[in-house]
């Protein structure tokens, strides 16, 4: 953290207002921007969910170098948030971003890109050169965004992140596996946004019609893993459909990663049931 800027001061309160949108991201202060993004935590991973953020918390993290932004709408309603911690990490000064939500009916509209890259520039400004976070490696949605708008690196696979007690309407059935991902915030997001384009010489494994776990596996230098298009209507429509996934997919990837491959990014692939694939190399990125 830059000396002299704590996460308090004016420019921890500034706001940033895209010339083509009424969205306004901005920190989370008054009780009615903090009860606000409770809601949006009840109503994104379900009522059930006791790992929400709770308010005191959400007011603490911005006085000790934590981030809690809200994107807001001109009703001032608010329509998503980015919420992480600061600390060290592996003996270094890291963030951890550990939410990120929007409003069901405003998603696909940029705002959770918007809500990262604000992030990003905050703690960029307060001295802070890497966040990490993590995803569900099954979510399309999020690894286009995390790996292909955003530029983050993912960095290592856990099975079973969170403890499945306190589990959250969305992970339900097929458990809390993870992405890690590591994000340095003096490097801007990829101009082009665009997904990898790969040849059909790479050996592409699981697809819609066969996603049981390979009992081979190449060993070229360069390998595609898919993944469905909507693993939430698919978890919804077929569960044990959406639990084989899982499994064959923490197969792969823990295989590959673990002979010495990283993840170089995502391909979009033809087809209604696996819209997209992670790409990975042998070697270190």
């Amino acid at each position: 953290m830059q000396p002299g800027a704590p996460p308090h001061s004016k420019m921890g309160s500034s706001q940033s207002v895209s010339p083509h949108s009424d969205i306004v991201i901005r920190n989370l202060e008054s009780r009615d921007d903090i009860e606000q993004c409770v809601s949006l935590q009840r109503a994104t991973w379900g009522d059930g969910f006791r790992e929400h953020v709770p308010p005191a918390m959400i007011r603490i993290v911005q006085k000790v170098g934590g981030i809690a932004l809200g994107a807001f709408d001109a009703r001032q309603l608010l329509v998503g948030f980015v919420f992480g911690l600061t600390g060290m990490y592996e003996g270094r000064l890291a963030h951890w971003s550990h939410m990120l939500a929007v409003r069901t009916d405003m998603r696909d509209h940029g705002i959770g890109r918007r809500l990262k890259e604000a992030q990003r520039a905050r703690l960029l400004a307060l001295g802070v050169e890497r966040a990490l976070w993590t995803f569900d490696p099954l979510v399309a949605r999020n690894a286009h965004l995390n790996l292909v708008r955003l530029g983050a690196r993912a960095i290592e696979y856990v099975p079973d992140m969170y403890d499945p007690d306190p589990m959250s309407t969305t992970d339900s059935v097929i458990g809390t596996d993870r992405f890690v991902v590591e994000l340095a915030t003096s490097e801007p997001a990829p101009p082009s946004g665009m997904p990898l384009r790969i040849g059909s010489e790479v050996p592409r494994l699981l697809s819609a019609g066969d996603c049981a776990r390979p009992t081979a596996l190449p060993s070229g230098r360069t390998v595609a893993v898919g993944i469905p298009t909507d693993i939430q209507a698919l978890k919804d429509r077929d569960p044990a459909l959406a639990a084989q996934w899982r499994f064959a997919t923490r197969q792969v990837l823990q295989h590959y990663l673990g002979h010495g491959y990283h993840v170089r990014g995502v391909a979009s692939l033809p087809g209604p049931a696996v819209g997209c694939c992670y790409v990975l190399e042998a070697g270190h990125a």
